[in-house]
């Protein structure tokens, strides 16, 4: 009898040990393996790319990766005003992360080519007429961009920004709607425009002059993109497969 107590004991005991590691987070016990550690004076050969996880929207002026997260748990609404080229290669490249992707457009023809090199659809792009987009689910496991190609005057979409849901609009120029998008948006992409629209989208963001004075200058592919915070100039380098599909870097279309 007092070995079977003994017994009894013991195995109280490790099992109140056992559920403590799992209360604490280490879970089963598995393989060993040596920690991994890094001296001090090792330190500044890490590097990450900057930006959050999301789409490489091309490389910075350093030449890193310049990422836009655009797959968040809170509403996330960016503005590009710029050309469709880059909208398209960014859309393109959110499919690849995992996203669905849905465009409400004006202009499907210039979409379907995209959605045909995708599967019809069957891979995470669909393209939808203005005012069409129906609702999404957007969930952490399946998050959602919805790109509004809607002209210079895009209506308010009916499918707004929502958890995992980002909504990307494009403006091919200024237009009476842009003060309000300007201001609405988390994120604002801008690319070359005339020294009138430069002054305007400076005003209603607070750019400094020299960024202001860049923006009638800038290359087919080069995107101011800015943050209340931050500012950085971005180009976005096509891929062999995407310039096959899309054609070279361009502002106009």
């Amino acid at each position: 009898m007092a070995m079977t107590t003994s017994t009894q004991s013991s195995s109280s005991e490790g099992g109140a040990a056992f559920r403590e590691r799992l209360r604490t987070g280490f879970g089963l016990i598995g393989p060993r393996h040596p920690r991994h550690t890094l001296p001090v004076e090792q330190m500044s050969a890490l590097s990450l790319p900057l930006g959050d996880d999301g789409v490489v929207a091309g490389v910075n002026a350093e030449g890193q990766p310049a990422v836009l997260g655009v797959n968040r748990p809170t509403p996330y609404d960016i503005l590009l005003i710029g050309g469709l080229w880059t909208a398209q290669v960014l859309a393109l490249r959110a499919a690849a992360t995992g996203a669905r992707v849905a465009v409400e457009t004006g202009r499907p023809q210039a979409w379907m080519p995209m959605v045909h090199a995708m599967g019809g659809g069957q891979n995470g792009l669909a393209v939808y007429e203005v005012g069409r987009v129906p609702p999404q689910g957007a969930s952490a496991g399946t998050p959602v961009l919805v790109v509004r190609d809607c002209g210079m005057r895009p209506p308010r979409g009916r499918v707004v920004s929502a958890p995992w849901q980002a909504v990307l609009t494009l403006l091919p120029y200024l237009s009476p709607v842009a003060p309000r998008l300007l201001r609405q948006a988390r994120l604002v992409g801008v690319q070359r425009v005339s020294p009138d629209e430069a002054a305007e989208i400076g005003r209603v963001i607070g750019l400094p002059r020299p960024e202001i004075e860049s923006l009638p200058t800038l290359q087919d592919g080069l995107t101011l993109w800015c943050t209340e915070r931050d500012r950085q100039y971005v180009l976005t380098q096509a891929t062999d497969a995407e310039t096959g599909l899309l054609g070279v870097a361009r502002r106009m279309d």
